[in-house]
């Protein structure tokens, strides 16, 4: 095939695949071997930025937009009217060995249109992830998109090669499902997530009693939802993602605000995207049930079905219950410490380290890199100094928000740190 015919279907299938944004790569911890190509555990891959800064990149392109599904949410969707192109399995696989020994690239993220079946797709995403390790001795990151309805068998082989599996749940309740994409069925989402939860769990066991057990899977899985598409509430979005999480186990939940493609009266109309804030305030929300010790219903009930886009989650729970401060920074357990606003959980384990010498003061915290903007109003500490406790939230919330007007009213990039 001409270079020029591999060019066209490049462009088409890469701009294709820009619409997935969960390609994060952190987890995986396979290591070059027997000489070849790449290393997943050096670092992170993938169209983003590491924490300390580093842009990292990886080939990030469909197998084909051919699709048999007509999803009114997808640019993919059989009754669009776009340029249709498919890669062959070897072009997939010379493409990303050559743009690797270029220094292009440092993993493959692939995924898929639906052509035929569930099957006939997952079959051959498997089998690019296959010749890269078996016959091309590449060991750098892959990331193989879950084809919704792939058999228990295909799963099962994705795995093995595979760093990360991922399987896109779309839309997050069933019912907008329904009503955007009819012929799927949530099921089909359901399956290929529950065998690769426990083929990692089963490597797991095994691997505790025989250390040469193939890795399965070693950076997990993840997941996305569009949002803004049909209409869920924040509550309805965190709720599934809370879901997802407790049930397999996944590495992370990636939100994607939906942009407006269609004059589909189902949908939102065109110039009505999703605000960034949108976004960030749901990828906040979700660090909170992670990583600081927060139940989803603390921070999105019946009463509070939305996020505040002028503040973020955890200062919005804080000032719904103040009744819970101040608290003494030098007595307060790790769980209280962590809902403190302006304290991340790099502070709190500073903070727990640092009071085990002395009492924690005003300047203390300041270098300790508390962000005292917003913590003073919820601490007390070793100073006679402290903010009058007689404020209303509202009046807490003003202060915070004109002393913190390049954070909560400037446009946020539009790279989001992806890592986890």
């Amino acid at each position: 095939m001409s270079f020029e015919r591999v060019q066209e279907k490049l462009n088409i299938l890469a701009d294709a695949a820009k619409y997935d944004v969960s390609c994060s790569s952190s987890g995986s911890n396979r290591t070059n071997k027997n000489k070849g190509l790449g290393d997943a555990s050096a670092s992170g891959i993938c169209h983003t930025y590491t924490e300390d800064g580093r842009c990292v990149s990886l080939l990030k392109i469909l197998l084909t937009n051919h699709c048999i599904f007509d999803c009114a949410y997808c640019v993919t969707r059989k009754s669009n009217d776009i340029k249709r192109a498919a890669f062959k399995v070897q072009e997939v696989v010379d493409l990303t060995i050559n743009f690797y020994r270029r220094n292009y690239i440092e993993g493959l993220f692939l995924s898929s249109g639906i052509f035929k079946s569930a099957d006939y797709t997952m079959e051959r995403l498997v089998a690019v992830a296959k010749k890269l390790r078996l016959e091309e001795n590449f060991n750098g990151y892959i990331h193989l998109k879950s084809i919704p309805g792939a058999s228990d068998e295909l799963m099962r082989e994705a795995g093995l090669y595979a760093d990360r599996l991922s399987v896109n749940i779309e839309i997050p309740t069933e019912k907008g499902l329904k009503l955007l994409a009819p012929d799927k069925n949530r099921a089909d989402f359901i399956k290929p997530m529950e065998k690769v939860k426990n083929e990692i769990i089963l490597y797991k066991n095994e691997k505790k009693l025989i250390k040469s057990t193939p890795k399965y899977a070693p950076a997990g899985q993840s997941t996305q939802m569009i949002v803004g598409a049909s209409g869920e509430s924040d509550m309805q979005i965190m709720y599934t993602s809370n879901y997802f999480y407790k049930n397999f186990n996944l590495k992370r939940v990636y939100y994607s605000g939906y942009v407006p493609i269609s004059y589909d009266t189902r949908l939102p109309q065109i110039g009505t995207p999703v605000p960034m804030l949108r976004e960030n305030r749901l990828y906040q929300t979700d660090w909170l049930l992670r990583f600081y010790g927060f139940n989803i219903e603390e921070i999105l009930n019946e009463q509070n079905q939305s996020l505040d886009l002028d503040i973020d989650p955890k200062l919005g729970w804080a000032l719904r219950n103040l009744h819970e401060f101040p608290v003494d920074i030098n007595k307060a357990d790790k769980r209280m410490l962590a809902r403190i606003p302006g304290l991340g959980m790099k502070s709190v384990f500073k903070i727990l380290n640092a009071r085990r010498y002395r009492q924690l003061n005003w300047d203390h915290l300041k270098s300790i890199g508390v962000a005292l903007n917003r913590a003073q109003y919820f601490i007390v500490c070793a100073s006679n100094q402290f903010e009058r406790r007689d404020l209303t939230s509202e009046k807490i919330k003003g202060l915070i928000l004109q002393n913190s007007k390049s954070k909560y009213t400037a446009m946020l990039s539009n790279q989001l740190n992806l890592f986890g």
